[in-house]
């Protein structure tokens, strides 16, 4: 299983442009930086499934973990590398019953709450946000760069910053306590999704040397 490198965790999301779009750009997009990959779809278990099995391969030749958004089943059913979950999905420590210790565990955590259950109920790392207002979900809660600095003090565990970033906000997100930026529209909604990996590692370096 490939380590877990949280510094540029992209998030896939494809409905920024036609259907082939995505798939043209998903390779390049993996070679500029990616350090994590996580699968998320809006459509069925069978879309999600679907998508993952044809993208794991990819993940998988260049030593990229893909982690899949919200579904257990269908992280399982692919063999993938982890499972992120939210609050609303199935709890870590259940999903690390089921699913062995060999296996990548993440969660959202946007309270101290949250924070504190993380690393006992065997996940492996944290999302926290959102950050920044974001077009991604309209119901997130913005917690904002302070806030952020005191919720990761409360985890040992290694925290990936989510929400509304970008190219001109990520530093901060390194700066305030997280390892990584987990990101959708600053790469998708690109002109060059490559591009805008490319420099969120460079940013991601400069940060974390």
């Amino acid at each position: 299983m490939p380590s877990l490198d949280l510094r540029v965790y992209v998030i896939t999301d494809r409905s920024f442009g036609p259907e082939g779009w995505f798939w043209d750009n998903l390779e390049a997009v993996l070679d500029a930086g990616t350090t994590c990959l996580q699968i998320r779809e809006k459509g069925s278990a069978r879309e999600l499934y679907d998508v993952s099995r044809k993208i794991l391969p990819l993940a998988r030749k260049r030593g990229i973990p893909l982690i899949i958004n919200d579904r257990l089943d269908v992280a399982m059913a692919v063999d993938a590398d982890g499972v992120h979950l939210g609050a609303s999905d199935l709890d870590a420590a259940s999903a690390r019953r089921l699913w062995g210790p060999h296996k990548w565990i993440g969660v959202s955590a946007a309270t101290d709450e949250a924070l504190l259950e993380a690393e006992p109920s065997g996940a492996d790392y944290v999302g926290i946000g959102a950050l920044f207002p974001t077009t991604t979900k309209n119901d997130a809660v913005v917690i904002g760069a302070d806030e952020l600095t005191r919720l990761t003090g409360l985890t040992p565990l290694a925290s990936v910053g989510i929400g509304g970033i970008t190219l001109d906000n990520a530093a901060q997100v390194f700066q305030n306590g997280c390892r990584g930026v987990a990101v959708v529209s600053a790469i998708w909604a690109a002109a060059n999704p490559a591009d805008a990996v490319r420099a969120l590692r460079q940013i991601a370096e400069w940060e974390l040397e």
